[in-house]
């Protein structure tokens, strides 16, 4: 036993060693850890793979995992042997001996610490690199898949004649690899002067040589690798002008060369590589020279001419040659931009036509008629009836409606419809039992004629497909519904728990059990394991609501399912269901896109494609895989079947170079154009995104003269939501209708309806209606695609122009006060915009909701030319405003509307007077306080007292207003 007193006598005593059995907890821990981790990782891989396998997309995964491992694996070794080479080199010819003096004497101490575990800090600094290097690399497999696959685009572009898919495909990876090698030099460079400086090849206070012919002679090699890259960076750079994004007052958003880009700018990245080129030889050199002084010369000679050739020069010839001229300067590359970036965005065949739009003079008679055929008014606005769709047809609290509904083609009519999806939160009993077997789908489709109201009702939209089941003129369908855009939570059918299938009064509760073969099977305890963890839900391990034939279902929105089995599409905001084939199918538009396209403007998808709509609704957001592009195609036509979640991808654009490359990079994916079945064609339509994306850059790309492009003076921009109170743009609409054939102000007789998508423009910074632009939506129709644009010649009122005027008409007014008296909100819906014979003709749905009630059509505003009319109905509406006489112009309003009005042709002279002074002070308050609202209301009171005021005037004079007596008149005095 040792001594206490005096301390232990014989071998030293290991102070605080656990014993052995802490010892072997504390390892079995650790063992434990370590394999719980394991498993952690391992489950997120597994449930991957089962969940891909179980979609039948197994092939997406395995590509793009074996890519990501081979990135990892290739790049992250480059990286650590470049560094790990570089520092045992440096180490290798570190000098035998040490100077003498005390800057030496203090890294000794760090030389002997680092010496026991030279090779382990060589492993760990390697192995740091090459994991950061690798796992950087594996990000960029769309990059590696899009150059090894790539497909010509059979485009060149107008200065280096080079096929685009050089820009789209090639030149993004030669700029990967080259920042690579920058890297892996960089941290060469780093790492070795780092080894060479504490084994003393580096010297700072020492006395003698800074540094040894051997490290010398090792970083100037490695100075002449990254100067040699920046040589190859000169020279790619002269590409990378192609697609260079900058602002120009001209365009805003300018991609491609301009004049000083090609006249300063590209010589001076060629001068600029032949200098680095020469640098680095004379770095290289060192090597037999054993100095560093031609080398340092060289590099800044490099440095200055890089300030003096890449920016000086450029600045001068910008400022003394382009800016006193600009205008011809840039109108070579102004028209290489416009050709390229319509193009691009496929707007190169939008027909734009000449429109006067006024739509006066002609016979009221005929103007009725041909309202009638001239669209399929959709006074059913899908973004406000949704609540109507609750209330009326939610039958049970566990459903819901989108938020937005659809506008879909059924029996050759518009239709609004929307399913009757689950809604968790209305369930009374909230448990994981009941919120993942017992309540797990939503049941049936609901419609409703997008142009008409159901008869004898208040304003009740008419339903086509109504009911739990539901019942209607739709073809019998599968009406369960497992998957769905509101459907984000996982459930777990076709086991020995039953679900609900649906309740209706009256009669018994219905169960079912899934029998679809979408999901993942729990029967196996490895994979209810994996997902236990991967859910975070213990209870999958042991619960006996699991069992035979339980399989799990998630990831349920099509979207997310499309974007799963196709990660390099972008994603229309809008995915709509459609009845084909007996089963709900989701229809999902696909974009291919990148932002490599030569000369075209680059557009920011999530800002170019939010409106009213999608700023009020999440779900509608574009998918994009990437924001900024410059080119973009509908390349992909996908399906979600609603019940078993199949996901289907059709090619649609034939010729789309980029599709054909991922086409290459995961063979067997996408379907051909051909395997699209006639039901399913039916319902396809144009998308709505890239409609908006389109419609943002004919605001100045529908210009094609340089010189009126450079002026911008028939800019054109998309105007605000006229119906909502905020300043975001107004949405594009779906609807039937005759574009007019424009032979100056004819219309074509014999032209058909068409299921089409719309949209109006105003001038730049005007109200007025500068615009029209329509595109044939009918997939089925030859014509599809086809963009239209009726460039309006005459002074036509916008959007905002014609809310207003049907704001502060009276009778609008009087409905309003008496809505509100009833306590009932008003609520505007979609105003649309339909060419009629060489004018346009506006109608606008009014809905009003009581407390806790839901939006019922009340009113219908229709307005053409200088009429408004607010009617009760669309036909009362379009007699009223194409009447014999033309309607009577609505009384005037100036704000007050209990103040009672005098009549047109009314009243004193002096009354008159005074009410014109009256409009005319409250227009210039108005116009100080930037209202244009009451501006508006002001001018209108204004000119309706002057014509009460000369209509006054003229019953004043005698007889009716004949001359007075006078000269030639025997009676007269």
């Amino acid at each position: 036993m040792p001594d206490r007193g005096g301390g232990p006598t014989g071998p030293r005593m290991r102070v605080g060693r656990p014993s052995r059995r802490v010892r072997t907890l504390l390892m079995t821990l650790g063992v434990l850890a370590v394999l719980a981790m394991a498993f952690v990782m391992f489950a997120g891989f597994w449930t991957d793979w089962l969940w891909y396998r179980s979609v039948k997309y197994s092939s997406v995964f395995t590509t793009t995992l074996w890519t990501k491992i081979g990135l990892f694996a290739v790049f992250g070794l480059l990286m650590a042997a470049a560094v790990g080479v570089n520092i045992w080199l440096a180490h290798r010819l570190r000098p035998p001996l040490s100077a003498m003096s005390l800057e030496q004497q203090n890294l000794d101490r760090y030389r002997m610490g680092i010496a026991p575990y030279k090779k382990w800090v060589l492993l760990g600094i390697t192995a740091l690199v090459g994991l950061i290097a690798g796992a950087s690399a594996s990000g960029q497999w769309r990059t590696w898949l899009m150059w090894v696959n790539g497909v010509p685009f059979g485009q060149k572009d107008p200065q280096f004649k080079m096929d685009v898919s050089f820009y789209a495909f090639d030149l993004p990876w030669y700029r990967f690899l080259l920042g690579f090698g920058f890297a892996a030099a960089v941290l060469s460079l780093i790492a070795a002067a780092l080894v060479h400086y504490l084994y003393g090849g580096l010297r700072i206070t020492s006395p003698g040589a800074r540094a040894t012919a051997a490290a010398t002679g090792h970083l100037s090699v490695l100075l002449g690798i990254f100067v040699s890259l920046k040589a190859v960076a000169y020279w790619l750079d002269r590409y990378g002008l192609a697609v260079k994004s900058s602002d120009f007052k001209a365009t805003g958003n300018w991609a491609g060369l301009r004049y000083v880009d090609a006249n300063a700018y590209l010589p001076a990245k060629t001068i600029l590589f032949c200098i680095a080129a020469i640098c680095a030889v004379l770095f290289f050199a060192t090597l037999w020279r054993r100095t560093w002084q031609l080398p340092v010369i060289g590099f800044g000679l490099m440095v200055l001419s890089a300030i003096l050739i890449g920016g000086l020069y450029p600045a001068i010839v910008q400022k003394f040659q382009v800016q006193p001229n600009e205008q011809a300067k840039e109108a070579p590359y102004i028209k290489k931009n416009i050709d390229a970036t319509r193009k691009a965005y496929d707007i190169d065949d939008a027909q734009v036509d000449d429109y006067r739009g006024v739509g006066e003079g002609q016979d009221n008679a005929k103007l009725r008629d041909d309202a009638d055929s001239a669209a399929s008014y959709r006074l059913i606005d899908p973004n406000v009836v949704p609540p109507t769709f609750d209330q009326l047809q939610q039958e049970r609290k566990y459903y819901q409606f989108p938020s937005t509904l659809d506008v879909d083609r059924y029996n050759g009519q518009d239709t609004v419809v929307g399913l009757r999806e689950l809604d968790l939160r209305g369930i009374d009993k909230r448990n994981w039992i009941n919120d993942h077997f017992t309540y797990t789908h939503g049941y049936g489709m609901v419609a409703a004629k997008g142009t008409a109201v159901k008869p004898d009702t208040e304003g009740a939209p008419d339903f086509t497909e109504s009911g739990l089941p539901a019942k209607g003129s739709l073809p019998n369908y599968e009406q369960r519904i497992y998957y769905g855009e509101k459907t984000d939570q996982y459930s777990i059918v076709g086991g020995p728990q039953k679900e609900l299938d649906y309740e209706k009064n009256g009669e018994p509760t219905t169960t079912t059990s899934y029998k679809g073969k979408s999901g993942v099977s729990l029967s196996n305890p490895l994979n209810r394991a994996a997902y236990a963890v991967a859910f975070s839900e213990p209870q999958m391990l042991y619960s006996g609501a699991i069992g035979e034939g339980s399989r799990i279902l998630y990831n349920r929105t099509p979207k997310e399912r499309v974007e799963a089995v196709a990660p390099w599409l972008s994603l229309d905001g809008d995915a709509y269901p459609a009845v084909v084939g007996g089963r709900v199918q989701w229809i999902v538009d696909a974009y291919t896109t990148t932002n490599g396209y030569p000369y075209a403007s680059r557009t920011t998808l999530g800002d170019t494609t939010a409106d009213s709509l999608s700023q009020t609704d999440d779900q509608r957001a574009v998918v994009a895989q990437q924001n900024q592009v410059n080119y973009i195609r509908n390349s992909v036509k996908a399906t979600v079947d609603a019940y078993d979640g199949s996901v289907k991808l059709y090619q649609w654009d034939t010729e789309d170079p980029v599709l054909k490359t991922w086409m290459k990079a995961f063979p067997g994916t996408v379907q051909p154009k051909g395997d699209i079945e006639a039901g399913l064609m039916s319902h396809l339509r144009y998308p709505q995104d890239l409609f908006k994306v389109q419609r943002e850059l004919l605001t100045r790309y529908h210009v094609t003269n340089p010189s009126q492009f450079y002026s911008g003076s028939d800019a054109w921009q998309v105007p605000d939501d006229p119906t909502t109170g905020d300043k975001s743009s107004v949405p594009p609409y779906y609807l039937s209708l005759k574009m007019p054939t424009v032979k100056g102000a004819e219309v074509d007789p014999n032209a058909k309806r068409k299921f089409s998508l719309t949209t109006t423009f105003t001038p730049n910074g005007r109200p007025n209606l500068g615009a029209f632009m329509a595109v044939d939506a009918d997939a089925s129709s030859k014509d599809y695609g086809t963009i239209r644009l009726l460039r309006v010649t005459g002074d036509v009122p916008g959007p905002q122009q014609v809310q207003n005027r049907l704001n502060s008409n009276s009778e609008v007014a009087e409905f309003v006060r008496n809505m509100k008296g009833a306590n009932s909100d008003i609520e505007y819906g979609n105003l649309l915009t339909i060419p009629l014979n060489d004018g346009f003709l506006y109608v606008e749905p009014v809905y009003a909701q009581g407390n806790n009630a839901y939006p019922l059509l009340k009113k219908v505003a229709v307005s053409y030319g200088k009429e408004t009319v607010f009617k009760d109905n669309l036909a009362e509406a379009l007699t009223a405003v194409f009447g014999e006489e033309g309607a009577p112009p609505p009384p005037a309003d100036d704000g007050d509307p209990s103040k009672p009005k005098p009549p047109a042709g009314d009243g004193t002279l002096q009354q008159a007077i005074e009410d014109a002074q009256k409009a005319y002070t409250d227009g210039e308050e108005a116009l100080k306080k930037q209202d244009w609202v009451a501006y508006g209301k002001a001018q209108e009171n204004l000119q309706d007292a002057l014509q009460r005021a000369a209509d006054a005037e003229a019953k004043a004079k005698p007889a009716g207003g004949a001359e007075p007596a006078g000269k030639g008149d025997p009676k007269g005095d």
